[in-house]
């Protein structure tokens, strides 16, 4: 819950306050990666990996409902309402799929501590920087189109890799 409350209360200080919205989803995956980190007790990377799945996984959902629902990210801002339908709508089936997924037993059971392989920090470390680079960017231009091809290229990405790294394809 302090999580939770804390994430709300800098994407509303960043955002009302301060007019620096475009960073509010950089501040929350760091936010999110050091609860994982230091509460859950996974290795930072892992955790930078979860989270970022995470956030990509949610974000291509909500920008592929703000399309269909709503026409665009701008309609979404610019209505209070639209906003409202676009967050409840993009929760409600969010919580749904991870309820659904709990059930039928899908999910990453590995160990973490045990997958590792030579320069996988620095390989992560270099794709996790290069990816928080490039969503400022994508949320600077707010354009739907490249919304939709970056969160699908990089939620792609990661889950071959996650995928092959649980099977022990990758040492």
């Amino acid at each position: 819950m302090f999580t939770v409350l804390l994430v709300n209360l800098q994407s509303y200080v960043m955002r009302s306050e301060f007019s620096l919205a475009y960073l509010v989803p950089l501040i929350t995956i760091f936010i999110f990666v050091c609860f994982f980190t230091v509460i859950v007790k996974i290795p930072i990377i892992w955790s930078v990996v979860v989270t970022v799945m995470g956030y990509v996984i949610y974000a291509l959902l909500q920008t592929g409902l703000a399309k269909l629902l709503i026409g665009s990210i701008e309609a979404a801002q610019d209505d209070l309402s639209k906003g409202y339908l676009l967050q409840f709508s993009s929760g409600f089936i969010t919580i749904l799929l991870s309820i659904w997924l709990y059930k039928i037993g899908w999910g990453f059971k590995f160990d973490f501590e045990r997958l590792r392989f030579r320069f996988e920090d620095i390989l992560m470390i270099t794709l996790i920087t290069m990816f928080l680079v490039f969503v400022s960017v994508v949320f600077y231009y707010n354009e739907l189109f490249v919304n939709i091809l970056f969160f699908s290229t990089v939620m792609l990405f990661l889950l071959y890799y996650a995928i092959r790294r649980e099977r022990g394809d990758i040492d």
